[in-house]
């Protein structure tokens, strides 16, 4: 792949840090496909990506990987055929399997950063709770459904949030384990009030995988000069 561009800004000691660098991202759904896209297209080149759905009609107005003539594949496996698009070099784990309580251990090792986009609640908590407990640097995505403004996400650390459903009720749990700061990125922008099923647009969950993105890029960079001081 071509980081030329790249390398232009970011410098060639600091490609070679991000592509060096060992990413895990956990849901391949809005955020999280989003997020894998712009991090090929940023210079990363091995990314595990664990995901258990498959594409569905309603995936087609944000997720990535979704089109009409996709729908029924696997969600890890149409992202890692687009991702080897980008760049065929880079090394992409795609694990078809929803990362739980009972399985955890098995599959998040130590990654350089682990991405949670996960939406469910029990797993998202478990996840975070895990990291926490090995020692392994994490990062989780809040809502970014129920909005159609103009988006504006930002780097917080969870228990600032505000106006963000998801968060306060990861706030909660994660205050119940005895964990007392989490890195988060989320909107303060007020959510809609919708029954049932929570709504979305297309341009929600990019701008939330752009801000995440941007946070890897500059973690990874700042983590690996630390490592050599």
């Amino acid at each position: 792949m071509d980081n030329s561009r790249t390398e232009l800004l970011l410098g060639k000691e600091n490609i070679k840090k991000i592509s060096s660098s060992q990413v895990a991202i956990v849901g391949a759904g809005g955020v999280g496909g989003n997020l894998a896209i712009l991090l090929v297209r940023s210079g990363f080149e091995n990314i595990t990506i664990f995901d258990f759905d498959k594409i569905e009609k309603s995936n087609l107005n944000r997720q990535t990987q979704a089109y009409e003539d996709t729908i029924g594949e696997s969600k890890v496996d149409k992202l890692k055929s687009i991702l080897l698009k980008i760049n065929s070099k880079a090394n992409i784990n795609a694990i078809n399997i929803k990362i739980t309580k009972e399985n955890i251990d098995n599959f998040i090792k130590n990654y350089d950063i682990v991405v949670d986009a996960i939406d469910v609640v029990s797993d998202k908590v478990e996840l975070i709770c895990y990291c926490k407990e090995k020692g392994i640097n994490i990062v989780s995505a809040m809502g970014a459904g129920n909005r159609y403004d103009n988006p504006v996400f930002i780097v917080e650390d969870i228990f600032k949030t505000h106006d963000d459903g998801l968060a306060k009720i990861i706030r909660k749990k994660l205050k119940e384990r005895n964990i007392k700061a989490h890195t988060v990125v989320y909107s303060y922008s007020k959510p809609i009030k919708i029954n049932k099923v929570i709504g979305s647009i297309s341009y929600y969950p990019v701008a939330c995988a752009c801000t995440l993105a941007s946070y890897l890029v500059n973690f990874i960079i700042k983590e690996k000069k630390d490592e050599r001081d």
